[in-house]
């Protein structure tokens, strides 16, 4: 049960990086719970609704995201990721490069029988 849940979630992660490559907004919506809270680099919370508008805007375009680093806690009722990644892009026109602490909090979507974000952190690493 522990390894199929891991490769839910290891499969999860590789949709959202894609997702997130492509701006596929339809695959975000999915991956993406309709609670979310994303706190940025910066500080800033973010909601879904934020996170599928600077995609489907060209706000937010990412040209490279590679992974390292990546641990996976599972617990009762959600796993916890933390991912450091290769970020390459821009952000409202400006170059956004760097790499990045992701933690992303996954649960059950027992609609789509598969798991979605409730809760993300992102921060530079120095």
């Amino acid at each position: 049960m522990r390894e199929s849940v891991e490769a839910q979630i290891l499969e999860a992660e590789e949709r959202l990086r894609v997702a997130m490559l492509q701006s596929d907004v339809s695959a975000l919506d999915e991956l993406l719970a309709p609670e979310l809270i994303f706190t940025n680099h910066l500080g800033q919370l973010m909601g879904k609704k934020d996170d599928l508008d600077a995609h489907a805007s060209g706000l937010l375009s990412v040209k490279e995201l590679t992974p390292s680093e990546q641990h996976i806690q599972l617990h009762e009722k959600a796993v916890v990721v933390s991912v450091r990644m290769r970020l390459s892009g821009t952000h409202d026109g400006n170059p956004a490069d760097g790499d990045f602490r992701f933690t992303r909090v996954w649960v059950p979507a027992p609609a789509r029988n598969s798991w979605h974000i409730v809760a993300a952190h992102a921060v530079l690493v120095i």
